[in-house]
């Protein structure tokens, strides 16, 4: 299932076979010895190429990449041509002729399309319609969680809750995911800040959108969220602190949840807003995890994008 020069752009380009195969790899690569994966991608380079701001994403990819023998070139819009305006297709068929894959960190889907199709492998490492290797990645953790709590570690007919803003990158991204790995999810978020409706209705009645925190996290055995503000939307801080009043993740919304339910949340946290710092800090929390198996999984899915995914040995 390894494959070469495969893109991967949005958790659609991938099936339940790929998407297991690359969890089982990254599984590997967390609890293996880390002296037998420098081989992996030696001699290897791989460009990170940002144009918004990043911490996990950056310090992840840019570790990962060394972890597995690569060269990790990083390349911000300041200081680079992609600031002065060159067009992205231009940058790319360079950084092809340079590097085996690029990891992409922008706006909107166009300026992710254009970087594709250069070459070499292209990953998004987050776009205005979707943020795939972190989901990639909240899914590792949650069955994770299943497996160390005595469960069924597989997600397949589990019930997740996404509480927040439901037309986020974050909460587009796990409608895909629900669709590809086969569970249960359920929408919480004010009218106006919903998924768009033809992807809901694309996961074929995984996907429940709810206009009410409670109605959406009753029974969830995990609830997600994410800022109600995210980059770019700086401007609509207010009106969205407004209509999103009464939706932070708590200690009374968790226990509407399953017994044992878990929280997730991608970081940056806004405490008090989103979710609260009890909640975020305590006993049901993964989030901590959740932000180490960044490393792991975006490990995983580079091996898979570059074909040396048969090499890694569990």
């Amino acid at each position: 299932m390894s494959q070469i020069n495969r893109d991967f752009l949005s958790l659609n380009d991938i099936n339940r076979d790929e998407a297991r195969h690359i969890l089982e790899v990254s599984r590997f690569l967390k609890t293996g010895p880390r002296d037998t994966q420098h081989s992996l991608l030696r001699g290897r380079s791989v460009a990170i190429v940002l144009e918004k701001p990043s911490t996990r994403t950056r310090v992840s990819f840019e570790l990962g990449i060394t972890q597995l023998g690569a060269y990790p070139v990083v390349l911000l819009s300041e200081g680079s041509q992609l600031g002065r305006g060159e067009p992205i297709r231009d940058t790319a068929r360079v950084l092809a002729r340079y590097c085996d894959a690029i990891v992409f960190r922008t706006t909107t889907t166009a300026r992710l399309n254009e970087m594709a199709g250069c070459g070499v492998p292209v990953l998004n490492a987050l776009s205005d319609d979707g943020h795939p290797v972190q989901v990639l990645s909240d899914v590792f953790t949650i069955e994770e969680a299943f497996a160390e709590s005595g469960k069924n570690g597989a997600i397949e007919g589990r019930t997740i809750a996404f509480v927040g803003d439901g037309s986020s990158n974050m909460a587009r991204s796990w409608v895909r995911a629900a669709k590809l790995f086969g569970f249960r999810l359920r929408i919480g978020a004010p009218e106006g800040y919903t998924p768009p409706a033809d992807e809901v209705a694309a996961s074929g009645g995984l996907v429940t959108v709810y206009n009410d925190p409670v109605r959406a996290v009753e029974g969830a055995e995990v609830v997600n969220t994410d800022v109600w503000t995210s980059m770019g939307q700086e401007v609509e801080t207010g009106l969205r602190l407004s209509a999103f009043d009464g939706w932070t993740v708590n200690e009374a919304l968790m226990a509407k949840a399953a017994p044992g339910a878990i929280v997730l949340h991608c970081l940056p946290a806004h405490r008090g807003e989103e979710i609260d710092a009890a909640t975020l800090e305590g006993p049901r929390s993964r989030v901590w995890v959740q932000a180490e198996n960044r490393l792991h999984v975006q490990k995983g899915l580079l091996c898979w994008c570059l074909g040396v995914a048969h090499n890694v040995r569990g």
